[in-house]
């Protein structure tokens, strides 16, 4: 069934997911036509290893979580912290139909997005956003690079929709990096990974602005011009010229 698409003439709120707000800052345009006119970009492929190790992680740490007891990476970490316990939790994984949701009324928009885990500071009670990642390269993984800026959204963004959800969140939001180990000498049909936990202070402000700029762009009657960065405009624009 294709995504409902924005009608500048209904009162209905109408919703995106933290996905394609992201889409939003990177090409406009791209936004305007995927949530207006119904040209979406092609879908990228799945990451099924990558996926594979989210579900993987869920459960180790829903083991922990059952039990009210610190996971071994937060003892080693000198964090004071549990997994979250939530009736909701599940739902606000579920990133295709459900995830964090929060009405921004000024836009009318219902925002939403699908987090990996939350975890809860045990002396000041604050929750804790927490996202995992899964790579395989040569080094330590980090967040530094400047493509991964969307990595750093992605917690200020769920940050936003617990905080207006009533939730005292944490500023520190914490990624659970998992880097695939490609030097062993022999696979045996076993993949290991070096995991590493990496703090990340948040700063939400950027997404009320945001929004605002969202609804004046779906209010518009014609697409915003193509971004120059673009690769999809570009590839558009020049297989019109051929």
């Amino acid at each position: 069934m294709p995504a409902k698409l924005f009608n500048p003439n209904s009162e209905e709120p109408f919703v995106l997911s933290r996905s394609r707000i992201d889409n939003f800052l990177e090409c406009p345009r791209c936004f305007y036509l995927t949530n207006r006119v119904g040209i979406a970009r092609p879908p990228s492929f799945p990451f099924n290893l990558n996926n594979a190790v989210d579900e993987l992680l869920k459960n180790e740490f829903d083991v922990y979580r059952e039990k009210g007891e610190p996971h071994p990476i937060m003892v080693e970490n000198n964090l004071k912290a549990i997994p979250y316990e939530h009736p909701d939790l599940e739902e606000w994984r579920e990133s295709l139909r459900h995830g964090v949701k929060r009405h921004h009324k000024e836009t009318n928009l219902i925002l939403r997005g699908g987090l990996d885990d939350l975890w809860i500071n045990t002396e000041t009670k604050q929750i804790i956003v927490v996202d995992y990642k899964a790579t395989s390269k040569k080094g330590e993984v980090s967040i530094d690079a400047d493509w991964q800026i969307g990595y750093k959204r992605q917690i200020e963004f769920y940050q936003w929709l617990l905080r207006g959800n009533s939730f005292d969140v944490s500023d520190t939001g914490y990624f659970v990096y998992c880097n695939g180990i490609s030097d062993k000498d022999e696979f045996n049909n076993l993949l290991e990974f070096k995991t590493k936990l990496i703090p990340y202070k948040g700063n939400d402000s950027w997404v009320e602005p945001t929004l605002t700029e969202v609804k004046e762009t779906l209010m518009q009657d014609s697409p915003p011009e193509a971004d120059s960065k673009c690769s999809y405009c570009a590839y558009v624009k020049k297989t019109l010229l051929i």
